[in-house]
């Protein structure tokens, strides 16, 4: 079985899926590129707990995690299959790890999850299961989750670590202003960061970055990426799929890692930025 690319998905504000823009456009694009997948592991940053928790639930309930937004958006579904059995697999790969995890039978799919899914597989025809993120731990953490994870890949679940690349909401701005100089410096120091692979400096992001803590006043939007990093292992095949700045200051980038070369087309380290 062909191993699958890990992905970091920014999923921005819940009316995404009623205004795609270009995000919606290249995980659209994406999704028909990408080899189709077995099941999908999700670990979104709207699900927190204490130590990592993969939902068994067969059904996976569409979760409207928001309030104030259009009736359209509440009237949304996305009725895919749970993958419980790939659950108890991110489960034993965790606990092997010495990680450790637990099972919840209650939980659905959060905005994180079915917002981008929609848009990479519109007939939710693949399984999914939801892992949760650990808000209080560090970037390491999860990078170590995302490494235990690994095998997923090949056996063919594609595995998204869905946030947002910066994620400061009380700068948000709805007049259609352009990009903040800060949300693009940002934007810019991980782009070279993944391009050069350099693992260690993503980690201590929050010291090394510039305008990190105004990118993200706490962090969670960004720990899924590292979940990604993690489970695609010490690769220069990356790409960005993605860089569109929403709101002025939600930079919705999406990464691929560990794109086989003929799905990688030209690799992070010599793509010119688009924004």
């Amino acid at each position: 079985m062909i191993s699958l690319p890990s992905l970091f998905i920014s999923h921005g504000a819940p009316t995404l899926a009623l205004e795609p823009g270009r995000t919606g456009a290249a995980l659209s694009a994406l999704g028909r590129d990408l080899p189709r997948p077995a099941a999908i592991l999700v670990a979104s940053a709207h699900w927190e707990t204490a130590r990592p928790a993969a939902s068994i639930v067969s059904h996976p309930e569409t979760i409207h995690d928001f309030g104030g937004f259009p009736d359209e958006l509440y009237r949304m579904t996305y009725p895919a299959a749970g993958a419980p059995d790939v659950a108890r697999q991110a489960k034993d790969l965790l606990d092997a790890a010495g990680i450790g995890a637990d099972l919840d039978a209650g939980r659905g799919l959060d905005h994180g999850a079915w917002v981008p899914l929609r848009f990479l597989y519109p007939a939710a025809d693949v399984p999914v299961t939801q892992l949760s993120i650990q808000p209080r731990l560090t970037p390491a953490h999860h990078y170590r989750v995302g490494e235990a994870l690994r095998p997923l890949r090949r056996a063919g679940v594609l595995i998204v670590g869905s946030g947002s690349l910066t994620h400061n909401l009380r700068e948000l701005n709805m007049s259609g202003a352009g990009p903040e100089p800060y949300a693009v410096e940002f934007q810019d120091w991980v782009y070279n960061a993944v391009s050069a692979n350099d693992v260690a400096a993503l980690l201590d992001y929050r010291r090394r970055a510039p305008q990190a803590v105004r990118a993200h006043p706490t962090d969670e939007h960004l720990l899924p990426l590292f979940v990604a990093l993690g489970a695609a292992g010490d690769s220069d095949s990356a790409r960005r799929i993605n860089d569109e700045i929403t709101y002025g200051a939600l930079a919705m980038d999406t990464y691929a890692f560990g794109l086989a070369p003929h799905e990688a087309g030209t690799s992070l380290r010599h793509e010119s930025r688009v924004a």
